[in-house]
């Protein structure tokens, strides 16, 4: 076989092979774009630790939904969120179905035993465990991606903590979750409706999606878009 042919089948082959590499990099791409990416925060503050049992439905909810390559984190908002020590528990589920099944068990022991140990924390750094979800929504290069924050949306930060700076949401639905009242709230509703415009506008503005649900009893299509 003289060196034309040869070179001609050495090219045909390198041809070949860079096919099927951009084939595979373009289906873990579509896989990519087409998964799921929740993060879910629960705020640990005050009195607001009373509410944290409510979150197991929702959490529930979202585990029954998500299915083999989606992602689910669930992490504090404490007096200081941005951190991975807040994280109470992530993962990517697995594509065999079984193994998917047991990695959700684990994954609501995690939960069910942080709940069930939660102290209350004396500040409520919101800013931060919005930071810290959104980062890991980036790591998991899911296309459908959503934070759901299980709080009253009243920030609270350590002095000396910065906070206030722009949080990149573009492509994420950001949902408040049981959105209780608190007792100046019912001296001025103001303060209340304030508190949602500011963190509607914070959202809106830096390219997120801002909903809000208090309903809990209707948690069906949490997980579509707006």
């Amino acid at each position: 076989m003289n060196n034309t042919v040869i070179n001609k089948i050495s090219r045909k082959f390198s041809n070949l092979l860079a096919v099927m590499l951009l084939s595979v990099l373009s289906a873990c791409s579509d896989t990519g774009s087409h998964a799921t990416s929740v993060v879910l925060l629960l705020d640990t503050s005050g009195t607001y630790t009373n509410e944290l049992e409510k979150a197991q439905s929702i959490i529930n909810y979202i585990l029954g939904t998500l299915t083999s390559g989606d992602s689910f984190a669930v992490a504090r908002i404490d007096s200081g969120s941005f951190s991975e020590k807040d994280i109470v528990a992530k993962m990517t589920f697995d594509d065999r179905p079984s193994a998917a099944n047991s990695q959700k068990r684990t994954f609501q022991a995690a939960i069910n035993k942080m709940i069930s140990e939660v102290k209350s924390s004396t500040y409520t750094d919101i800013s931060g465990g919005m930071l810290q979800a959104v980062e890991f929504l980036e790591e998991t290069g899911a296309g459908n991606r959503h934070v759901f924050v299980f709080s009253d949306m009243k920030e609270e930060i350590p002095e000396g903590h910065v906070r206030d700076f722009p949080i990149n949401f573009a492509g994420v639905t950001v949902t408040a979750l049981n959105v209780t009242k608190l007792r100046s709230d019912n001296v001025d509703p103001r303060e209340y409706m304030d508190r949602l415009a500011n963190w509607n506008s914070r959202v809106e503005a830096n390219g997120g999606v801002w909903r809000v649900v208090n309903d809990l009893e209707r948690v069906e299509g949490l997980l579509q878009g707006d």
